[in-house]
């Protein structure tokens, strides 16, 4: 039986338009971050990924939820930069590492609040390639703008948000997504078991893309298909204010360490 989480963890992954990269470009991908030998390479660039979040952005993701005297609604939830639950200013946060290709054009920058390179050593190493673009929200959840908006803004600074594309990425790049609940349907009364917020991390490099190998030997029949969208399930996951028995976690795929 899908639990709760299970149904909001299904309605608020990413869903994105592939493309096949030209074959002249395969054999130019970086070969730490892309192993493996293949006849056909499918990608998505950033702006494809934001494309999903633009309608939840507006009117928020609906999930199908089960309360615990077997009455079903749906709860609408919207997607805006992460909340950390103890109110430190370093709330939301997304990390993105290119091939020098793209970022010699931007040997590392970082936007409001981020950190230069040298702040941290790690990420020097060539095998985790140069920093592109680092966030850090200090807005309050209540004060800030719609996802997409503050997406656009910060694309008007660094292009790359829309250009760069999953391949291009080093596996070290992710992001983390904070959802809200914002009404429900049918609506009337206040039900404290929806009060719950959720933060998503997300992979955002081709490296772990369909990695899903315990699920594809049980069950062979959803192994995707080439040409068919890609699924940016989290690597991760944190709540506030859970409750309520209906709640489970299925095995989160796995991501950058």
């Amino acid at each position: 039986m899908q639990s709760n989480l299970d149904s909001f963890l299904h309605c608020t992954t990413p869903l994105v338009q592939s493309q096949f990269l030209p074959k002249r470009e395969i054999r130019n991908l970086n070969s730490l971050w892309n192993p493996w030998e293949r006849d056909t390479v499918e990608y998505f660039t950033l702006g494809d990924l934001w494309n999903c979040y633009d309608e939840w952005s507006a009117y928020g993701a609906g999930v199908p939820i089960t309360l615990d005297n077997g009455e079903t609604l749906v709860q609408y939830y919207v997607p805006e930069d992460t909340e950390s639950g103890d109110g430190e200013t370093r709330d939301s946060f997304s990390d993105l590492l290119s091939d020098d290709s793209e970022s010699d054009r931007c040997d590392g920058c970082s936007s409001e609040g981020g950190g230069s390179e040298q702040d941290n050593p790690w990420l020097r190493s060539d095998k985790l390639g140069r920093r592109y673009f680092q966030y850090f929200e200090r807005s309050t959840p209540y004060g800030r703008v719609p996802l997409m908006d503050k997406i656009n803004g910060l694309a008007r600074q660094f292009p790359g948000l829309m250009t760069l594309r999953n391949v291009d990425l080093s596996p070290a790049s992710w992001m983390a997504v904070a959802w809200y609940p914002i009404y429900h349907i049918p609506m009337g009364r206040t039900i404290k078991d929806l009060s719950t917020c959720f933060l998503t991390y997300h992979t955002l490099s081709s490296s772990f893309q369909d990695m899903d190998v315990e699920d594809d030997i049980k069950s062979p029949e959803k192994k995707r298909k080439e040409g068919e969208s890609i699924t940016l399930p989290p690597f991760g996951l944190a709540t506030y204010k859970m409750q309520g028995k209906r709640v489970g976690l299925r095995q989160l795929r796995p991501g950058p360490r």
